[in-house]
């Protein structure tokens, strides 16, 4: 089979992630923002804020907590859902990575769950103080409430996340892979997960181990930032 046929059999076939508790890794990075998240139901107010860059480790840290708290997933305060499920169950998990569309319902949601012991994980790129709220005391609550950012990874979180991230597409890869890798990528965790999106189709497509030589050749084809 020619490499051209072997391309056009190539299926972007889903990965699933691994998102329990054994499988986040604790690192200087982010061991504030796992203490808190360990701390519940002990905290000081009825929200947390919980943000970082681009795949960061949010998502799978709330979703973690999630688990743990028994929350329900939100798009947003408005979900009519919400005041009920803080009564039932007393937790809610909401992601503002787009933005606050309904300030009102998110206030009145947070002091819902301030009235009846419940509590509010929000997810976002940047701390509450920055969201541009124009509610003033919906900015005072969520500015007191505590605001846990998570870091760029260090090389050693950075390379168990490409193990992590390959194992998550059944791939396994020599340590001479990861270091080779690690010297040449930038350093984020939105570029891992492109980095080894990039190498699992290439490799796929070409029936091929991912490898030092092979890891180089598709790199050399990778446009410039």
């Amino acid at each position: 089979m020619t490499l051209q046929q072997k391309q056009q059999l190539t299926l972007d076939w889903p990965v699933r992630p691994a998102m329990g508790r054994e499988d986040f890794m604790v690192a200087a990075c982010n061991e504030d923002a796992v203490g808190w998240i360990d701390r519940w139901p002990d905290w000081p107010a009825p929200a947390l804020v919980l943000y970082g860059p681009t795949a960061s480790g949010k998502t799978h840290l709330a979703h973690v907590w999630q688990q743990q708290a028994n929350a329900l997933w939100a798009d947003g305060p408005e979900d009519t859902r919400l005041h009920g499920h803080i009564i039932a169950r007393g937790a809610v998990c909401l992601d503002i990575n787009g933005g606050v569309d309904d300030e009102t319902a998110l206030f009145h949601l947070y002091n819902h769950a301030r009235d009846h012991g419940g509590t509010i994980l929000l997810t976002g790129q940047a701390p509450a103080s920055a969201w541009n709220l124009s509610l003033a005391d919906l900015g005072s609550r969520l500015n007191a409430a505590p605001n846990v950012g998570l870091l760029l990874p260090d090389d050693a979180l950075l390379g168990a996340l490409l193990v992590k991230l390959f194992a998550d597409r059944q791939l396994e890869v020599d340590p001479s892979v990861l270091n080779y890798l690690l010297s040449r990528m930038e350093r984020s965790f939105a570029a891992a997960g492109d980095m080894v999106d990039r190498l699992d189709k290439a490799a796929l497509a070409a029936g091929r181990a991912v490898t030092v030589p092979f890891a180089r050749q598709v790199l050399e084809q990778m446009p410039p930032d």
